[in-house]
């Protein structure tokens, strides 16, 4: 049974690859006239759903390779997003997370203001007290526990700057429990 699972397995695979490689045969067979028609074909779809976004070449920063992107704004909002095809990096790719990324912003299950479980339900509370309260409950911790107590962890998304600042904090905060998200 195996055997056979196995060579089902072993017939997909090359049935993917010729397909693969009949598309790469025939789009390097028209060149640039194919890429052409697509790149128009885009550029009218965005004329018409949005007709007076402004068009920004600018980097994806989800994490820290830095994709190119055009970004469509219109009157100061983030409408809709299309991959850069000359960017020396992504080279006219995007991954499943930066592609995803405009979405998530415009969510509505998206988090805009802090939150606190009262009573086993969530209640909108503002900034200045949602600080406090975990600034008291870490020096709490940092008190009872000492500073060793937590850990810092950074994330493929922050910019050099900004990994300065988390490391100076947790520095700050008297620990050196500091980490990196990513595993490259």
């Amino acid at each position: 049974m195996s055997e056979v699972n196995e060579r089902r397995n072993a017939r997909r695979s090359f049935l993917k690859l010729s397909a693969l490689a009949s598309v790469a045969g025939v789009s390097s067979a028209f060149g640039n006239e194919s890429e052409r028609v697509i790149r128009k074909a885009s550029e009218a779809e965005l004329k018409e759903r949005y007709p007076n976004a402004k068009r920004v070449k600018t980097i994806c920063t989800h994490c820290s390779v830095g994709c190119g992107i055009i970004a469509e704004v219109q009157d100061g909002v983030w409408v809709r997003q299309e991959v850069a095809q000359d960017h020396p990096i992504s080279l006219g790719g995007h991954c499943c997370k930066g592609a995803d990324l405009i979405d998530r912003a415009r969510s509505e299950t998206r988090l805009r203001y802090p939150l606190e479980k009262v009573n086993g339900k969530w209640e909108r509370t503002n900034w200045d007290s949602a600080m406090d309260k975990i600034a008291s409950k870490l020096s709490k911790i940092r008190e009872e526990s000492g500073p060793d107590a937590v850990m810092w962890i950074g994330s493929a998304k922050l910019s050099n700057e900004q990994a300065y600042y988390l490391r100076k904090f947790s520095a700050f905060f008297g620990t050196n429990n500091l980490d990196h998200c990513n595993r490259v």
